[in-house]
């Protein structure tokens, strides 16, 4: 619980600095990204086709309170402090990650509406952009995908068609204009989440993955700690975990459950919808 305290401290902390707003570009529609081929480790080479592709949606990014992308560039689409605050997040966990030689990184929270999944996304956006860093994102909330949803306005095939064989992994994996980063969305919603995200296919997968993209950092997006076993089933198999809480709503007891569960493997708590002040 100790260690989970503090990292409560240092994230309050963090949220109090007051960032200067930056003018907000316009917004435009971001022409599809050519995704490069890839090799499985195996010497075969993986073709990615036009349906690896994905054209940006501004508003739907907006409505969501997601970073728009334009082109190679972030324009802010929050209010204007966001930017810099997920910059200077995602250069915390790079350096995490980095010295401790993770390459997988879960994220989660106690529940649902803390904004796991909007910070999941934006963290993605700068560490492929401003950090140059390769970076895989996966929808692993399978009971509640959405992240195909946050890109582009409408619900796409991912994960679970992959496995029902209805396409192949590189018609789902998504280019959203940024060279370093895809997506693999989740697809339709699956009530038996955690048999799926612990059938040997897909862990073979995430190993697949690991294996050949190795200077690829890959975050995956879970289901709530406490809405299902998910998590805890996955925990093994992810090399770190970022717990995500929501100002004044997550409990101490949650704190101590989430504490004995990661151990060794949190990476840090983000308080998120923190009441601290912007600076006009």
């Amino acid at each position: 619980m100790e260690r989970l305290r503090k990292a409560m401290e240092r994230a309050w902390a963090d949220r109090q600095r007051v960032i200067q707003p930056q003018p907000e570009p316009p917004s435009v529609r971001t022409p599809p990204a050519t995704v490069p081929r890839e090799t499985d480790g195996s010497g075969v080479q993986i073709r990615y086709t036009h349906k690896a592709r994905v054209v940006i949606d501004p508003g739907a990014l907006r409505d969501e309170g997601i970073l728009v992308l334009e082109g190679q560039r972030v324009a802010v689409g929050l209010h204007a402090g966001a930017g810099d605050a997920y910059k200077v997040l995602g250069t915390q966990i790079l350096h995490q990650m980095r010295a401790k030689s993770h390459r997988t990184l879960a994220i989660t929270s106690p529940g649902r509406g803390d904004g796991k999944t909007t910070i999941a996304i934006n963290l993605a956006i700068r560490l492929a952009r401003d950090l140059n860093q390769p970076l895989l994102l996966v929808d692993f909330d399978l009971r509640h995908p959405s992240i195909g949803r946050s890109f582009t306005g409408r619900d796409l095939p991912g994960l679970i068609e992959y496995l029902a064989g209805e396409v192949e992994l590189a018609e789902v994996l998504l280019a959203p204009g940024l060279e370093r980063l895809l997506i693999l969305p989740g697809g339709k919603r699956t009530r038996h989440s955690s048999e799926v995200l612990l059938s040997p296919r897909v862990l073979k997968r995430v190993e697949e993955l690991k294996g050949r993209y190795e200077d690829r950092l890959i975050l995956f997006d879970m289901p709530p700690l406490f809405a299902g076993d998910d998590v805890i089933a996955c925990l093994p198999h992810v090399d770190a975990v970022m717990l995500v809480v929501e100002d004044g709503k997550v409990s101490r007891k949650q704190l101590d459950h989430a504490d004995e569960l990661f151990g060794e493997k949190c990476l840090g708590i983000v308080l998120n919808k923190a009441k601290t002040r912007i600076a006009p």
